[in-house]
């Protein structure tokens, strides 16, 4: 048996640190918390790692999503950047699109945020390509070292984005005012968009680039001040970090790149969730994932997540992979309060400091947290597994004060009421990407995950007529498990406008070939064997005119009628029509794949379907079944069986997350433990 049993992965979140190990002799899983220290965020997640207790000299894997390059564009925390394009170019970022968000269409107050890039920052030098990636004047160095002089000495810049005009067509010049900042001032942080992406629309590229050049600094020394940390506890074998299309790359990679790991955050329980749904024979599941600060919900179907390769932080625009997740302020820190004599529910967190009321870390404001001791679903004595007691007196009286006597509610009503408003808000998130995309709830599974997420997916379900919610064990740390089994990913574009009919197949195959030459030499350079290496094709088409795409996975072989057929079947699919028009090729994609070990999931022990032996207590909660307080079965997770079946009004508790089950509802254990919620139907028959 190998030396290094072992597999670590730490998620990071907006209240707490999930820490899970992984055994591959047993294939046992363990789990542990921690606070989240946002001032110095690698301490929480040793903390975390601390608590486990593993043996670091015997772990072969040490696995990371973060969200630290989106706090620290959202908070303004990130290095002084610079932006050197080509003379006449300087304000492209600073312009944009001067568009209005769609979501503050109509507010004609609306300001944009604040710029990542001051102007006295930006600069332009002459050398310019032309739209055919023509050198029409050449790159003057003399002038580049002016800047360069001016940006780092003069105004402090610590980091700089180098994106010329198509560029994307011949990397050439970018590539070699790089070399020369690196030379001039070898600890100033250059990004080169080329480096990046090599895609077409100068804003949007320039934009993944600066947010690249923001993040990095502050990203390098996270990365650094963790490896520093894990190799102090004996850890000295593979670091990577999640990326946010799911897959993983390594620390050395991620550090010379952040910009894919910024969206990182949830990626893993999507990837968790797609094996989930291809190991328990579901193919369309819906995850739901709640955790302290945000709600995150994305659509598997057929198995596969959707990957978008566009994504938008605070409205700066992203040339990145990512998975399609609807991303909303709601979560068990999220912040109840009266406005205008309306009570509303977020998007303010209490966040880790201070936290909910009933932490008592300092925090003052009502949460859902707190509204969920008040009715009864959290024991206060075994928050997270009794290593920290809640404070429900102060908690209830936070929200009798500035809730329910502002409202004339009792305790209950008003607790019950910040349910209802993050229930209607998760409705909406929900509906986004499954109805007004042409999905139907319910036909899908609902996977509850996160330290909330099992709290209110039951709530979901019945409003959204969805058949069935899966919890996992431990859904507070599923986002950590399901990193466990995310492969190491490299993907690379090339934008290559060609008419179909008119194209170069044999040039575009060649491009392909190439970029997975490019994929394959990355994956070999992050330790992947050649025989667990895979190259996914794929073209990204659109009908001449449109504006956006579909993508097309293809093989080795290019045929015009063939490509011509799959687009408007995936077109007529998608969107219920397809046209005779001209159809163009706008992108070349390739995703290179170095396959890991999955962990298997373990069986439960098989009882004789009653749960008896999991029963703790009855506990007076608040059942949405009846919207009356009830005695609710207590039932440990841990001690439940393969086949046990009860009806609610349940809790399930396992220390780190709470499973409420409403009257009305339905719970069966199948043989991996995890629990399956349904409408209860005998009592349908009889109501």
């Amino acid at each position: 048996m190998t030396d290094t049993p072992f597999r670590l992965a730490v998620d990071i979140g907006g209240t707490f640190v999930d820490a899970m190990e992984l055994d591959q002799r047993t294939g046992v899983v363990r789990f542990r918390k921690a606070s989240t220290t946002p001032a110095r965020p690698w301490e929480g997640v040793l903390d975390a790692v601390e608590a486990l207790g593993t043996d670091l000299s015997r772990a072969e894997l040490f696995i990371h999503g973060t969200t630290l390059g989106l706090n620290a564009v959202l908070e303004r925390r990130g290095g002084s950047t610079g932006i050197i394009t080509n003379a006449g170019l300087r304000d492209i970022f600073l312009i944009g699109r001067a568009n209005v968000p769609n979501d503050r269409m109509y507010d004609f107050q609306y300001e944009r945020p604040e710029s990542l890039v001051q102007r006295r920052h930006t600069a332009g030098v002459t050398g310019r390509l032309n739209h055919r990636g023509e050198t029409v004047a050449p790159l003057d160095e003399e002038e580049l070292r002016q800047i360069a002089r001016h940006l780092v000495e003069d105004e402090g810049v610590i980091s700089v984005a180098v994106c010329f005009l198509h560029s994307y067509l011949d990397p050439a010049s970018e590539r070699r005012a790089a070399e020369l900042l690196n030379e001039w001032y070898p600890d100033l942080k250059v990004s080169v968009s080329t480096d990046i992406v090599r895609e077409y629309r100068e804003y949007e590229r320039t934009s993944t680039t600066v947010l690249e050049a923001y993040i990095r600094p502050i990203f390098e020394r996270y990365v650094d001040e963790l490896e520093r940390g894990l190799t102090e506890r004996g850890f000295d074998s593979r670091f990577l970090i999640m990326r946010s299309g799911g897959g993983s790359m390594t620390s050395a990679t991620a550090k010379l790149s952040p910009t894919p790991t910024v969206l990182s955050g949830p990626a893993g329980g999507i990837v968790g969730g797609a094996y989930l749904a291809e190991k328990l024979g579901r193919p369309n599941v819906l995850t739901f994932d709640i955790g302290g600060t945000s709600l995150d919900a994305c659509v598997i179907e057929n198995g596969a997540a959707v990957v978008t390769h566009e994504a938008e932080l605070e409205h700066f625009p992203l040339l990145i992979p990512t998975y399609d997740i609807r991303t909303i302020g709601a979560g068990g820190g999220s912040i109840a309060a009266i406005e205008r004599g309306i009570l509303k529910v977020g998007p303010r967190s209490a966040s880790a400091v201070p936290g909910p009321v009933s932490y008592g870390r300092g925090g003052t404001e009502p949460t859902v947290t707190d509204a969920s001791v008040a009715l009864g679903y959290v024991d206060p004595d075994s928050f997270l597994a009794g290593t920290m007691k809640l404070h429900d007196a102060e908690a209830v009286e936070a929200i009798r004060s500035q809730l329910a006597e502002p409202l004339g509610l009792s305790v209950e009503e008003a607790a019950a009421g910040v349910f209802d408003v993050m229930l209607a808000k998760t409705v909406g998130a929900v509906r986004q990407i499954t109805v007004e995309r042409g999905h139907d709830p319910r036909v899908f599974s609902l996977l509850a995950f996160g330290g909330a997420g099992p709290l209110v997916a039951p709530l979901l379900a019945r409003e959204m007529g969805v058949g069935e919610v899966i919890v996992p064990f431990a859904p507070s740390g599923f986002s950590a498990w399901g990193m466990l089994s995310a492969d190491i990913v490299t993907d690379l574009s090339r934008t290559s406008m060609e008419v179909l009919d008119e194209a170069d197949l044999g040039g575009v195959a060649a491009s392909l070939d190439e970029l997975g030459a490019e994929a394959l030499e990355s994956l070999q350079d992050q330790g992947v064997a050649a025989a667990d290496s895979a190259i996914e094709r794929q073209l990204e088409l659109r009908y001449l005119g449109q504006e956006h795409t579909l993508t097309l996975t293809v093989g080795e072989t290019l045929d015009v009628e063939a490509l011509r057929d799959s687009f408007n079947e995936m077109h007529e699919s998608r969107y219920g029509h397809s046209m005779d028009n001209r159809i163009q090729i706008l992108t070349v994609r390739v995703r290179g794949i170095g396959r890991t070990a999955r962990p298997e999931l373990q069986r439960v022990e098989r009882g004789d379907g009653d749960p008896a032996q999991a029963f703790v207590k009855h506990r007076d909660a608040y059942d949405f079944g009846t919207r009356a307080v009830a005695p609710f079965s207590v039932y440990e997770r841990g001690l439940l069986q393969a086949g046990d079946v009860f009806r609610g009004p349940a809790l399930v508790d396992e220390g780190t997350s709470t499973t409420v089950v409403h009257s009305g509802q339905k719970v069966t254990v199948e043989e991996h433990g995890y629990l399956l919620i349904e409408p209860d139907l005998a009592t349908e028959a009889t109501a």
